[in-house]
């Protein structure tokens, strides 16, 4: 029991750490009809921007400020480049961001080398923020922190499982980042101004509000949102030149599971999808292994064989773009998705 707890939290904050990349490329879409291909290296700079000001400010100080370099770069895109080309459809502007991304792919090789950097957890937030028991008199119980040493000896007989801090951490930004988008949008003058530009620009800058602005404005927010999962997600993982390209494609397919345009769609998708490459690692079952139990012969061809044979756990990396396949079969517009194109 303690040690599907333990997965499912990991699974959640998993799945939360894609939310926050998807989140600013979903509002990105559904503001200015965008597919941004950059997306994934405006995440890779965050990491990086964090691990260069960690050695110089601190990580408290990093966590706050690489997400706004990033947001700055990425509103100067738009004002700069991509608006230049907005009029001309979708075309150019995949063009252009997909350009984007191999430039800043070959400047971070040249800045910081094509090897992974030593962007490490901050001391202040390693270890484990729980551990759970299971004693065999009391049951499960949890404890905070490591606990006594004592407590999941070998001598001890406990079957302990702990819950790492950062992991909570990642959860806890995640969370405080979805209430401050909620908040924004809908309970705030801006947030008004945001989507009345979305749905009637016209009027909107009739009104006196400088529409462009706020696209600029929407553009470096949902860079920023991708800097900050870089912030957290580089050292709990790996930095390195490779990452935007190992993320870029998940972020897509969480975008188009949960309805393009649609953030409540993408965070139920970044959920799903977390929770389901979480637990697919540890489901060692194949089609051969089921029809073994169940008293089969066996007497496939020798081609189908070592097919049946691919167990569930090794299926764990595709299983998201199998799911893709399958929403734009069964629902293309996704899990919440609205949107008209």
């Amino acid at each position: 029991m303690e040690t599907f707890v333990v997965f499912f939290l990991n699974g959640l904050s998993y799945g939360l750490l894609l939310f926050m990349l998807s989140a600013g490329l979903t509002l990105i879409f559904s503001m200015m009809g965008v597919l941004n291909f950059a997306h994934a290296s405006f995440y890779m700079l965050g990491a990086y921007f964090a691990y260069a000001l960690t050695g110089w400010l601190g990580f408290a100080a990093a966590l706050v400020l690489a997400p706004l370099l990033v947001g700055a770069l990425g509103a100067a895109f738009e004002r700069y480049s991509l608006r230049k080309v907005h009029a001309y459809g979708h075309v150019p502007e995949l063009l252009i961001t997909f350009g984007l991304s191999y430039v800043v792919f070959e400047l971070v090789r040249l800045v910081w080398g094509p090897s992974n950097v030593d962007y490490r957890v901050p001391e202040a937030l390693s270890g484990p923020m729980f551990t759970l028991v299971n004693a065999h008199a009391q049951g499960l119980s949890m404890v905070w922190g490591s606990g006594d040493p004592a407590l999941c000896s070998a001598a001890s007989g406990n079957s302990c499982n702990q819950f790492p801090l950062y992991r909570g951490f990642m959860a806890i930004v995640a969370l405080f980042m979805l209430g401050s988008l909620w908040l924004l949008l809908t309970k705030t003058r801006i947030g008004l101004v945001i989507q009345a530009a979305l749905t009637h620009p016209e009027m909107t800058q009739s009104l006196g509000h400088n529409v462009p602005r706020v696209m600029m404005g929407v553009f470096g927010g949902g860079c920023a949102l991708a800097g900050l999962a870089g912030v957290i997600g580089g050292n709990a993982f790996v930095t390195e030149p490779n990452m935007a390209a190992s993320v870029g494609a998940i972020i897509f397919v969480v975008v188009v599971v949960g309805g393009m345009g649609s953030l409540a769609g993408a965070f139920v998708a970044s959920l799903l999808i977390g929770l389901m490459q979480t637990f697919a690692v540890i489901v060692d079952v194949s089609v051969v292994t089921v029809l073994q139990s169940m008293g089969h012969p066996l007497d496939f061809e020798h081609w189908a064989y070592p097919i049946l044979k691919i167990t569930i756990s090794q299926m764990a990396p595709i299983l998201p773009y199998l799911l893709l396949v399958l929403m734009l079969i069964l629902r293309p517009k996704g899990l919440l998705g609205t949107r008209e194109e």
